[in-house]
């Protein structure tokens, strides 16, 4: 391993990435692993440059008669501003001095030569070029021209987040702002014709290399065994002794597990969904930015979609239409559902193909297998119609209730009961309360990593309208043929523990998108933060200065008063609790693996004040 060659607290010069511009920068530290550079600017930017992006002082010739540069947020351009105006800027009058009619040459070289400077700073991507950030930290790819060395073709990569913060935080000065559609019209006289020797900027997003969920292994596993799991677990649970002595249960025939007719119930289901979602109320949001700027629009109706479902629900039971059908085909219908996602995830993927480099998923791998899982295109739309936002609430979330509802009337038809049991009432109350609550803050889901990372591919697809509706609804499926009698002095601890992490799942979110929107509230000068080099904070106090990730932990607690009213004759209501324990470890480390590369040392000194790890929310 070669040795470094600059040491702590050295004053050399480093390249800004994106650029061909070096700064006077100090070393702070060096990684050995990664052979990085950890450097501070004159402005107190730190970021991780490699070895060859760094050179001594000495290395440089110094101006004469000019400052040397100190920052690319500070820098004023060249020399020749101090002797000649902008080219951008008018003169105040007609007169001229002798020496510059005498010298139009060097006035045109100089005027080319900031020119030249603009372009070669990172701000010429529009309209968000002033970003240089990369996303989970990925090195930036340099592509070089076949007619000649100078003509370089530079690709920044930027994450939906970085070109946001890149709106807040330009590196052009103002009047460089107002300047550059003069600057840009007067190019084309002023640089010869032929390879300008000008670094142009591509928006790109990167594939990944380190693969999540054990690679293409990890993901044909996860794609075989989740919907074998979950038949088990549903056959399990209509068995008289649900216990793991009894596993595995007997398979039924494929053929006495399909039907047409459910089939055509499950489509109807779906559509009459999509149309809820087309309809032109509620308002209209924006999302995050794209690496190419763009906002996609969205339409916040998730909570009157809610409303008319339950009005179509209702309107059934006046009619008596008999809706523990759903009960008895139950496993009819996961499998229709299996079915169709595994169809959309097809459709998906074939589509992705004639998707622009730039509206990929920055998860995408390259590989037809990962990608097919983990989904290749991040936005994929039919008009205006977003099929990854729709599946995220409508069909699973709001069929969660209903098949929950189905359950109650399967229990109150199958052991003869006058009204529903107490522990199916706390069951359906429970997950009612946290669907209503994810509808009615649906404008929340925009900033999750499911819409602003992650693709749409198998993963979503199977999880949002299989997993959720059939393996969420297992302790309401479990109580029809397991009835268990719950005392009320245990119903109200239960109720206590439920509402206890309702308001940390709660508290902790709004304090978080209150943040996001407005950091500079008057209501929230109170909460401390670590400012990275990114531009963004890392929230330290009240509700995320508890712990790393506090609606984790109030998720855990709800997801533990869903099965306690099932009681404690068998593992299987609990299984709910077992799997949301995995996947909220694993989202915490992907999380952790992200924000440390992403934010380096900020975030060292963040786990050093929040060390309990159930992460920060960055705005």
């Amino acid at each position: 391993m070669p040795s470094r060659k600059f040491a702590e607290g050295e004053v050399v010069r480093g390249r800004w990435p994106g650029s061909s511009l070096y700064y006077e920068v100090e070393v702070l530290s060096y990684d050995s692993r990664s052979q990085l550079y950890t450097v501070k600017y004159k402005d107190g930017t730190e970021l991780e440059l490699k070895e060859s992006d760094v050179k001594p002082l000495k290395s440089f010739k110094q101006r004469k008669g000019g400052s040397t540069s100190s920052s690319p947020s500070r820098r004023r351009g060249s020399r020749s501003r101090s002797r000649s105006r902008s080219p951008g800027r008018a003169p105040k009058g007609p007169r001229r001095s002798a020496s510059a009619s005498h010298q139009p040459d060097v006035k045109e070289k100089e005027t080319r030569r900031e020119i030249l400077q603009v372009k070669l700073t990172p701000l010429v991507l529009k309209p968000f070029g002033n970003s240089i950030n990369v996303y989970n930290g990925e090195p930036e790819h340099m592509e070089k021209n076949d007619v000649s060395r100078k003509n370089k073709q530079e690709r920044v990569i930027l994450s939906p987040e970085d070109s946001y913060i890149a709106t807040q935080y330009s590196l052009r000065p103002r009047r460089e702002e107002v300047k550059v559609k003069e600057i840009e019209s007067k190019e084309q006289k002023l640089v010869p014709k032929g390879p300008a020797p000008l670094e142009t900027f591509q928006v790109t997003t990167p594939q990944r290399k380190d693969l999540e969920f054990g690679g293409v292994p990890g993901a044909s596993l996860i794609m075989l065994g989740l919907p074998a799991c979950l038949f088990l677990l549903l056959l399990q649970c209509r068995q008289n002794d649900p216990s793991l002595l009894s596993f595995p249960p007997p398979l039924p025939a494929l053929g006495e597990l399909w039907e047409a007719r459910v089939c055509g119930i499950y489509l109807l289901w779906f559509f009459i969904q999509a149309l809820f979602y087309l309809l032109p109320i509620g308002k209209v949001v924006e999302g995050t930015p794209l690496v190419d700027g763009r906002r996609l629009k969205y339409r916040l109706n998730g909570f009157f979609a809610f409303v008319l479902t339950s009005a179509i629900v209702g309107t059934c039971l006046f009619w008596g239409i008999e809706l523990c059908y759903v009960y008895s085909h139950f496993l009819q219908f996961a499998l229709a559902a299996t079915v169709f996602s595994v169809v959309l995830s097809v459709y998906l993927y074939a589509r992705s193909l004639k998707a622009p480099r730039d509206e990929l998923s920055p998860a995408s791998s390259g590989n037809v297998v990962y990608d097919f899982f983990i989904g290749r295109e991040l936005n994929p739309r039919i008009g205006a119609f977003d099929l990854k936002y729709f599946c995220e609430l409508r069909p699973g979330l709001i069929g969660w209730v209903v098949v929950n509802l189905v359950m109650l009337l399967a229990e109150m038809k199958v052991q003869g009961r006058g009204t529903p049991s107490l522990a199916m009432v706390l069951v359906n109350s429970f997950q009612l309360l946290y669907v209503v609550d994810a509808l009615w803050n649906e404008e929340a889901l925009l900033t999750t990593m499911d819409i602003i990372h992650d693709g749409f591919g198998f993963m979503l697809a199977f999880g949002d309208l299989v997993w959720v509706p059939f393996t969420y609804s297992l302790q309401a499926f479990y109580l029809v043929s397991h009835p268990h009698d719950l005392s009320w002095p245990l119903a109200s601890v239960i109720i206590a523990l439920k509402l206890c992490g309702y308001v940390i799942f709660r508290c902790a979110n709004s304090q978080k998108n209150a943040f996001r929107k407005n950091p500079t509230d008057p209501k929230l000068a109170h909460l401390k933060t670590i400012h990275t080099s990114t531009g963004k904070s890392l929230l330290v106090s009240g509700w995320w200065g508890f712990v790393r990730h506090p609606n984790y932990l109030g998720d855990l607690i709800m997801a533990l008063a869903w099965s306690l009213p099932c009681g404690f004759n068998h593992l299987l209501p609990y299984f709910y609790v077992i799997y949301f324990t995995a996947l909220l470890v694993h989202r915490e480390a992907r999380d952790e693996h992200q924000c440390k590369r992403k934010y380096g040392l900020a975030w060292e000194k963040y786990c050093q004040r929040v060390p309990y790890r159930i992460l920060p929310y960055v705005y």
